[in-house]
């Protein structure tokens, strides 16, 4: 098929002869894709990517059901609307009809389906978390608190571990930082763990990390000159709502700030679409539908188109709706009084064609037909027509988990976001710190344990030495007073003199007292008979 200015979307007027083109020049205006289930917006989808990609622009699209992976294979004669799709062809003029497919990445923020997406909590920042997490003004104070200090301590915010990890620092510093920076609530800082809990029991801890995506790596261009078409898997996403939110957000967020203004570009630099955005609105937390109204407003002068695929139009915020102006709006039911109201008032928004009602006209087309319109050259919404879309060139339905597989090996991109790294950064630094704090609270503790034994063991000893010295006090005094008694029965005056000499002197005054004894003896009767006997006994024998 010939790349021209324009995408070629069907057949309209009177039998569906007359072309309804998307002018590419016009396509980052927005748009919407709108009907009941089951009447072909996915086709309608698929043929917006194809056109996009055939002349040159990267998509990105969000695949609910996984039927949109069939953008990476060629449709085929075997394919059971082969027939239906030439009759197609033949009624609105499509010569040039062919099956191709279209370069393809697949990406998946749990890493199943697809290449993974991660990005950093630095590059999220304090305000579009806050907004997230819909936390009050307290709240949000604390949060940058958190952020302000992770940047003056060198601590790396990377994946949500961290960030927890720096919040629990705060709130075991609170005292400290209130002085410095206001009122820090341990109750707001538990409010805020709880709620990064909830977005981490839905996934998150798969989608903060590194590496974090290149945003270059969405849009890239085939060797051929097409366009990317990124799809990403969110089968499993849509079940975790806050978590898709988180992505959304960050996303459209990072390319409102990289992306230079370029005003009106002959063709987008990107184009997103979101299906089943009922999904994404319901419930959604109103940071989000005010990042997206905000993007619906203002990035369209930074070349990206953003297109909406829902049930109803009523399901888009009304001040989002009225930035859509390219629309392609499948049949509606109108069954309850809510219904025929909500068919009344999309009718309303169309330009009106003289031909036909266009309330009656939504309600009416068939499966594969719509009421179309597009913005003309000078941006004024086209006349609405009842359009037959055309036919995919590409395979109508998913494509095998096999095929998907090599696809995902041939990628670019193959390999670079599939391990992940996880580097030194605010967890492991503070758990780091809070271990040296243990250690020297223990090295601490140990020698103030060892300085009170030693206190101990001195007032020990010092007891235990008053006792000696008073146990020896005690035995001196004892041999003082038995000296004493012992004085009061000796006879013999005696000089004030030590213990030995007084003892050695004992002996020498009993033999004395012996010696004068036997003497005064010998001198008495006794002593002149023994004489006279030992005498006699000399002489006789002789």
């Amino acid at each position: 098929m010939q790349v021209t200015d324009s995408i070629f979307i069907g057949g309209g007027g009177d039998g569906y002869s007359t072309p309804q083109n998307l002018l590419l020049g016009l396509a980052n205006r927005h748009g919407l894709v709108a009907g009941a289930t089951g009447t072909g917006k996915t086709v309608t989808l698929q043929i917006l990517a194809e056109g996009f990609s055939a002349a040159g622009v990267p998509v990105v699209m969000s695949d609910i059901k996984g039927d949109l992976s069939g953008i990476a294979k060629a449709g085929s004669a075997e394919h059971k609307l082969h027939q239906p799709f030439l009759d197609r062809c033949a009624k609105i003029g499509l010569t040039d009809f062919s099956y191709t497919s279209f370069p393809v990445t697949f990406w998946d923020l749990f890493g199943e389906q697809g290449h993974p997406v991660r990005t950093t909590i630095s590059e999220m920042g304090p305000l579009l978390l806050a907004r997230l997490l819909e936390l009050s003004e307290a709240q949000e104070g604390i949060l940058n608190i958190a952020f302000r200090m992770a940047d003056e301590e060198g601590l790396p915010l990377l994946d949500l571990k961290d960030l927890q990890a720096i919040l629990v620092w705060v709130g075991e510093n609170a005292t400290a930082l209130s002085l410095r920076y206001g009122n820090v609530s341990v109750a707001s800082v538990g409010t805020i763990q709880r709620r990064l809990l909830v977005l981490e029991n839905q996934g998150a801890a798969s989608f903060f990390g590194e590496p974090a995506l290149d945003l270059s790596d969405l849009m890239r261009t085939a060797p051929d000159g097409r366009g990317v078409v990124n799809v990403l898997a969110a089968d499993k996403l849509m079940q975790s709502p806050r978590l898709y939110a988180t992505f959304l957000l960050w996303l459209l967020s990072e390319l409102f700030e990289e992306l230079p203004e370029v005003g009106d570009p002959a063709k987008p630099k990107l184009v997103f679409f979101f299906d089943e955005a009922h999904l994404l609105f319901d419930d959604a937390p109103k940071a989000l539908v005010d990042k997206v109204e905000q993007v619906a407003r203002l990035i369209r002068s930074k070349g990206v188109g953003v297109y909406f695929i829902t049930q109803n139009p009523a399901d888009v915020p009304k001040n989002i709706l009225g930035q859509l102006g390219n629309r392609v709006q499948h049949a509606l039911r109108a069954f309850t009084a809510k219904d025929q109201k909500a068919l009344r008032q999309a009718s309303e928004t169309y330009r009106p064609n003289p031909r036909f009602e266009t309330e009656a006209a939504i309600r009416e087309v068939g499966v594969g037909e719509a009421v179309t319109s597009m913005l003309e050259k000078k941006g004024n919404p086209g006349i609405v027509e009842r359009t037959l879309i055309r036919p995919p060139s590409s395979w109508l339905g998913p494509i095998t988990g096999a095929e998907r597989a090599a696809l995902m090996a041939a990628s670019p991109v193959a390999g670079k976001y599939e391990r992940v790294f996880d580097r030194h950064s605010a967890f492991e630094m503070l758990r780091e710190k809070a271990e040296r704090a243990a250690e020297e609270a223990a090295r601490a503790e140990e020698e103030m344990q060892r300085r009170d034994e030693e206190e101990a063991r001195r007032i020990e000893e010092e007891k235990w030495q008053k006792e000696e010295d008073k146990r020896r006090e005690k035995e001196r005094r004892d041999a003082e007073r038995e000296y004493d008694r012992a004085r009061r029965y000796d006879p013999t005056p005696r000089r004030s003199t030590t213990t030995r000499r007084t003892a050695s002197r004992e002996p020498d005054s009993l033999g004395e007292a012996l010696g004068k004894a036997v003497l005064k003896e010998l001198g008495g009767t006794t002593g002149k008979r023994i004489v006279r006997e030992i005498l006699g006994g000399f002489f006789k024998s002789r």
